[in-house]
């Protein structure tokens, strides 16, 4: 009796035993003589003991007033806050505890839900950029409007399984070496959904769906990548018999840019300029998603400066208003082939720099070239 002994004793824990150690021992011990699974005599009242103990334990005031005054300290207050009859039986107190851990998975008796879909959609560089919407279309089960769902003929309704009451497991408790230990089952009559159709709906033939194309607008947020997924819940099929939806998720496809390159919120360009323009400066148009845009090369440029374009890049998905930048990095193209004019201008150039170079003055092939035109 939880009057006749410590508390900490009754748990098997130590005076300095954490919240989870008192969590834990109560759970081991609930497992042991719950009355669902212990028909011992005695053990719902070592079950009522137990219970006791972890709920002044596991609240720190009273563990404190415990600790200080004894359970004479607690007054009538010992025991309070928790009424394991409150619940229907042994997996209903590890379902508000430990969420279900005592069934080992999903409770059972209600349908099952439907599986998630994947829908491959392909956008344009532009798109993934700036947003967009699209239209798509795919077969997915839906719920059968005769029946509306529960799989029964007009005028009828799924009754409560008589193998397992309604639960949709069956739940046997066998001795072992370990103790008593507790095997749930889903119910093989009713497959764990705790009803059963007598008479199938005539349109789905008692499944509660029908295959069907359906149509959605989905919205693609600006800075999108490729390989990136957008959740849609509850979009995907439904499952029988009033099972819940599942979700769809949409994989994003991007097609290349021909002349951009992405690395993340950053846009990469090459721009190729010639010699002259490297020296002299000019003026490019370089290729924005926003349309081409006018940048000045400065004069005495060199090969590889990088032109930094702010706010041109791709926006943050996850920040509004914040975008990155373009690069543009300048490729100075020698030419393979000259003219003899421009052979000349190069000589006098380097001549004038004071440069050695070769090939200023063209051998027999060049000369039979420039003859030629």
């Amino acid at each position: 009796m939880a009057t006749e002994l410590d508390y900490y004793t009754i748990l098997g824990v130590e005076r300095t035993a954490t919240d989870a150690d008192i969590k834990k021992a109560f759970r081991r011990l609930a497992q042991q003589w719950h009355p669902d699974v212990n028909t011992e005599p005695g053990a719902a009242e070592r079950f009522k003991s137990i219970n006791e103990a972890y709920q002044v334990l596991s609240d720190p005031q009273r563990r404190q007033t415990y600790d200080m005054f004894g359970r004479a300290g607690l007054g009538a207050d010992a025991g309070l806050g928790f009424d394991p009859s409150a619940f229907g039986s042994f997996s209903d107190i590890f379902d508000a505890f430990f969420g279900g851990a005592a069934t080992g998975g999903a409770r059972r008796g209600h349908p099952a839900a439907g599986a998630d879909l994947r829908y491959d959609l392909r956008i344009t560089f532009e798109e993934a950029v700036r947003g967009t919407e699209n239209e798509i279309e795919f077969p997915v089960y839906g719920r059968c409007e005769t029946c509306g769902g529960n799989g029964a003929k007009a005028g009828t309704e799924p009754v409560t399984c008589d193998n397992c009451g309604g639960r949709g497991e069956i739940r046997t408790t066998r001795r072992t070496m370990l103790g008593q230990m507790l095997n749930v089952t889903a119910c093989p009559v009713c497959q764990g959904e705790g009803k059963l159709v007598k008479e199938p709906c005539e349109t789905c033939h008692g499944e509660g769906r029908t295959e069907r194309r359906r149509t959605l607008r989905v919205t693609i947020p600006p800075g999108i990548d490729e390989g990136h997924q957008i959740r849609l819940s509850n979009e995907g099929e439904v499952g029988r018999r009033g099972g819940a939806a599942g979700s769809l998720y949409v994989a994003v496809h991007v097609a290349p840019h021909p002349s951009l390159r992405r690395e993340g919120t950053e846009l990469i360009y090459e721009a190729d300029v010639s010699i002259a323009q490297a020296a002299l400066g000019t003026t490019i148009a370089v290729p924005t998603v926003d349309g081409d845009e006018d940048v000045e090369v400065r004069p005495g440029t060199q090969p590889g400066t990088e032109i930094r374009l702010r706010g041109r890049g791709v926006p943050h998905l996850r920040r509004t208003g914040s975008r990155g930048d373009l690069h543009v990095f300048v490729n100075v193209v020698v030419p393979a082939r000259l003219s003899k004019r421009q052979r000349e201008l190069l000589a006098d150039y380097a001549a004038e720099s004071g440069e050695a170079v070769s090939g200023a003055h063209p051998g027999i092939i060049g000369k039979v070239r420039d003859a030629l035109g």
